[in-house]
């Protein structure tokens, strides 16, 4: 696979957890999302994969969109996967209710078109 290719499809793949996200949350406010071990865990785990697929795309991509924050949702992804325990669910939910969809929107200016689509 191309490294273009392999790019397009970490970026698909990060898009996806964040509109999984988005779903996820919904209309949920920051009490609801306290309450909700499920809605915080299933967040956390899309995080994660959102920074896996990050770390993952080359470098000279990632050094080509420096509007994107890389380096800090690698990091996020490594401090859910590393430091649990320090996990501040009300920041949280402010990744999930105003980064995530400014994340998505960045994702969607950055992926090729879909093969076939218009």
């Amino acid at each position: 696979m191309r490294p273009e290719d392999r790019d397009a499809a970490y970026l698909w793949d990060m898009l996806d957890a964040a509109r999984t996200i988005t779903d996820f949350v919904g209309e949920t406010t920051l009490a609801g999302y306290l309450r909700d071990r499920k809605l915080q865990l299933a967040v956390e785990r899309e995080v994660e994969i959102i920074g896996e697929a990050a770390r993952r795309l080359s470098d000279a991509f990632r050094e080509s969109h420096p509007e994107v924050p890389w380096s800090r949702i690698i990091a996020q992804r490594n401090v859910l996967a590393h430091e649990y325990g320090e996990i501040r669910q009300d920041r949280m939910y402010l990744l999930a209710t105003v980064r995530i969809p400014e994340l998505k929107r960045a994702l969607e200016s950055l992926l090729p078109p879909l093969p076939g689509g218009d």
